[in-house]
């Protein structure tokens, strides 16, 4: 069988395969479907300094091949984490992403000193409200990716920082440039687009909050294209996701540039979604006869 193994900013995985934030909980869930230590790692559901109840409800929407959500950073905050979730994920060996977000910049650097050397990454979700600055999310311009990928990593003195970028934006080519400039170790993309599903009886939206984030395999090509854009703008590295559902899929992330993937919403519509593309990984790279998953990495050549 190929060697899936990898290596991001020192960190080993056993291969490249990683839950995304906000579809897989804390593994717990998942643990007893299959067991969780097979996958390579966990971006945990995205943390905030307190708990948070989240949106109102309906906050979960369906389109064609995708689902909207606008669930609203629902979590138990850091410190229930640390104390109930973090030993639990240590013990079934896979790499600990802890994905944060806040509503301020003292918030993110907060959050990340308290994360400082307990897990092997930590994540940043720029796509919360920027309350200081009228609404708009810290992952939209870049000259606030920045500021908050400064503040975050100055906190982090023995983790490594991954920033998660919104598709939201004019250039995500520009955006993880500005990321990389401030200290970002590497970048993951893409967060959710945004969109609306409509109820015509009601002549509303479905969801309470109007607007949702898109995620599925319908946003796969627009992942792609923007994981190589990304990918070829920075020499830090990169994490692709948005719409994976198989192994080929995955695949095709890294041959765009990405060195790992995160799989999200395939995971609500098949338990086993990430045991069997790790599978199918190994399947096609053994009878494609390629040693090791690192080989693929960039080796997209366009036409023309």
């Amino acid at each position: 069988m190929a060697n899936l193994s990898i290596e991001i900013c020192g960190v080993k995985f056993k291969n490249p395969v990683i839950a995304a934030s906000g579809t897989y909980g804390f593994g717990r869930e998942f643990d007893e479907v299959y067991d969780i230590s097979q996958i390579g790692g966990i971006s945990t559901k995205g943390m905030t300094l307190e708990p948070r109840v989240g949106n109102p409800v309906p906050r979960i929407a369906e389109g064609d091949s995708v689902i909207l959500n606008a669930v609203g950073l629902q979590n138990p905050g850091v410190e229930s984490f640390i104390e109930k979730d973090l030993g639990y994920l240590r013990s079934k060996g896979v790499v600990i992403i802890a994905n944060v977000a806040g509503k301020t910049l003292e918030d993110y650097g907060k959050i990340c000193a308290r994360l400082n050397g307990l897990v092997d990454f930590v994540e940043l979700n720029i796509s919360c409200p920027n309350v200081r600055a009228g609404g708009m999310a810290f992952g939209i311009k870049p000259e606030s990716i920045k500021e908050v990928t400064r503040v975050s990593k100055n906190s982090l003195t023995k983790t490594p920082l991954m920033v998660k970028l919104s598709p939201n934006v004019e250039s995500i080519s520009v955006n993880a440039r500005a990321a990389e400039e401030c200290g970002a170790d590497c970048v993951s993309l893409i967060n959710t687009l945004t969109g609306m599903v409509i109820d015509l009886e009601r002549r509303k939206p479905v969801i309470a909050n109007n607007t949702g984030g898109v995620s599925g395999a319908g946003i796969r090509p627009i992942a792609l294209r923007m994981v190589y854009e990304a990918a070829h703008a920075v020499k830090i590295p990169v994490i692709g996701m948005g719409g994976i559902t198989s192994g080929e899929d995955a695949l095709s992330f890294m041959m765009a540039g990405a060195r790992a993937v995160q799989v999200g919403t395939a995971n609500f519509t098949n338990a086993n979604a990430m045991p069997e593309i790790i599978s199918q990984m190994n399947t096609w790279l053994d009878s494609h006869n390629i040693a090791s998953v690192n080989e693929i990495v960039d080796t997209l050549t366009l036409n023309g």
